[in-house]
């Protein structure tokens, strides 16, 4: 990935309705499958479902980089927790990775 990508840090959270966990485990397949295809190209750099105590999903946090904002844009309105109304909470911002040298 470029250094002039655009880098977002997403935090997520599910609903927290009785049927948010049958939403998230519905599309689950195929939220995977488009973070693995993000990972390939480069620009998934880190990601994970959020855990309660007991350790049930209940959100998703992703470091992302993409070109340009309209790259990012068209992948998040495509994003199967996004279309499959998972996620309810959902904060994007702007961020810097670090990026440490060998």
């Amino acid at each position: 990935m470029s250094t002039k990508s655009v880098e977002y840090l997403i935090t997520a959270w599910d609903g927290t309705d009785e049927h948010a966990l049958e939403r998230r485990l519905a599309v689950r397949e195929a939220h995977l499958a488009g973070a693995q295809v993000l990972s390939e190209r480069g620009e998934l750099l880190s990601g994970g479902a959020i855990l309660d105590d007991d350790g049930r999903m209940i959100g998703s946090s992703m470091h992302v980089a993409f070109a340009d904002e309209a790259a990012f844009r068209a992948w998040y309105d495509a994003e199967p927790y996004v279309t499959g109304d998972v996620w309810r909470d959902v904060s994007i911002r702007p961020m810097r990775i670090f990026r440490p040298t060998v």
